[in-house]
């Protein structure tokens, strides 16, 4: 997932992403603790689309502008 799309969404849909993004997580350190887990670099890829998202939602709530001046 890449910056501008996360950018693009309301708070809503962060809070959504972000529980899903979870979700997701969990589900994979599952996988990887049972030895099914076929890619284990969608870990690193899922912990870094959480941050993404909640890097966002941190800039919204102290109203920091992502855009450059």
């Amino acid at each position: 997932m890449n910056a501008k799309k996360i950018h693009e969404m309301n708070d809503q849909e962060l809070i959504t992403k972000l529980n899903e993004l979870k979700k997701e997580l969990f589900n994979l350190r599952m996988s990887h603790a049972t030895g099914q887990l076929a890619n284990p670099l969608s870990l690193r890829n899922c912990k870094r689309d959480i941050a993404k998202v909640k890097t966002v939602i941190r800039e919204r709530e102290l109203g920091v502008s992502a855009k450059k001046q």
